[in-house]
């Protein structure tokens, strides 16, 4: 069960439940177990993620990173206001075969109109497999 803070936007939590996160996230298996815009935490399996050779795919890393860093910056932004991912990159320290993968976000800057997150990717064990950094910019809603 997904923990979110007290304040958030009704709307966004309406979105989050109804769509699991989004049809790539619920593709990848991806659970959230805590949205913040200081922290968030879910899980990923290995199973079903894998390249060619057996590995966790290197962009299932950025997916899970991008998932966390975007919500996390959404929820930062507020109601009325959207966040849009404008720089992402990757460092990828060690492979895993199994497991499930889990990803820990932490804002490392939250401004008013950027919003910029570190997701660090661990094994089963707490090994680090990779470490992503993102920024997102904060925008108003477009009108409908």
């Amino acid at each position: 069960m997904t923990e979110f803070p007290a304040n958030l936007d009704p709307k966004l939590i309406e979105r989050l439940v109804t769509t699991q996160g989004g049809q790539l996230t619920q593709k990848m298996g991806i659970v959230f177990e805590k949205l913040t815009a200081e922290e968030s935490i879910a899980t990923m399996p290995v199973e079903g993620n894998r390249q060619v050779i057996g590995l966790l795919h290197g962009g299932a890393h950025v997916v899970l990173g991008e998932s966390l860093g975007s919500l996390s910056a959404a929820i930062h932004a507020g109601p009325g206001r959207i966040a849009v991912g404008i720089e992402i990159n990757a460092s990828h320290s060690k492979s895993v075969t199994e497991g499930l993968v889990h990803g820990h976000c932490r804002a490392l800057s939250l401004g008013r109109t950027l919003a910029t997150h570190e997701i660090v990717m661990t094994d089963d064990s707490g090994r680090r497999l990779s470490t992503v950094r993102m920024t997102n910019f904060l925008r108003d809603m477009p009108q409908e």
